[in-house]
């Protein structure tokens, strides 16, 4: 399921003009999956909090959890199309709030060995090179279509990451240009 995913999404990215190259690909992947992952983990971390009676401080507020701005859902649990942002608006949002929002961690952290202070650091050092607010919101669809729930799933993602690095590295030998076949 991720092999083909991540080639749906790498099929994406190619078409944007913000990415040019197997590196673009991998990193702008990257960070919209670890926000994924993250909001799952916290959910996981959320639920088990309840059932032993205790309460969860989630490390992103509201409005910057996957599930608000990224893949809204409905009483019935599917995705809100209405309710989700897209083009501009989408785009906006990621580069005006979300990143600002992210980087920001890092100074409002307690210290370097906090998740809150890497995920500050790591997000002062990227921006979305997605240009397209449309292909933003088809790479977060497939984005969202992933479960990270057995150590299967976990393993897989795990793998294809693996190969995804070691393209990135023979892009940069070859001076930054596309592995991806030209469409």
């Amino acid at each position: 399921m991720f092999e083909q995913t991540f080639k749906n999404i790498d099929d994406i990215l190619h078409k944007d003009a913000g990415c040019t190259s197997e590196l673009d690909y991998t990193e702008q992947s990257s960070w919209l999956l670890f926000l994924k992952y993250l909001d799952a983990l916290e959910a996981d971390k959320a639920t088990e909090a309840v059932l032993e009676g205790r309460d969860y401080q989630f490390i992103l507020s509201e409005p910057y959890r996957w599930a608000a701005w990224a893949a809204p859902k409905g009483a019935d649990g599917k995705s809100d199309h209405n309710a989700a942002m897209t083009g501009d608006d989408l785009k906006g949002f990621v580069n005006g709030k979300l990143f600002p929002y992210l980087a920001g961690f890092k100074q409002r952290a307690s210290g370097p060995q906090t998740i809150e202070y890497k995920i500050g650091e790591v997000f002062g050092e990227i921006t979305n090179k997605i240009q397209s607010g449309y292909n933003l919101r088809d790479v977060i669809d497939r984005i969202d279509e992933l479960r990270f729930g057995s150590q299967a799933q976990k393993h897989e993602l795990s793998h294809l990451y693996e190969a995804k690095i070691k393209n990135m590295g023979n892009a940069g030998r070859n001076g930054g240009e596309s592995t991806h076949p030209a469409h």
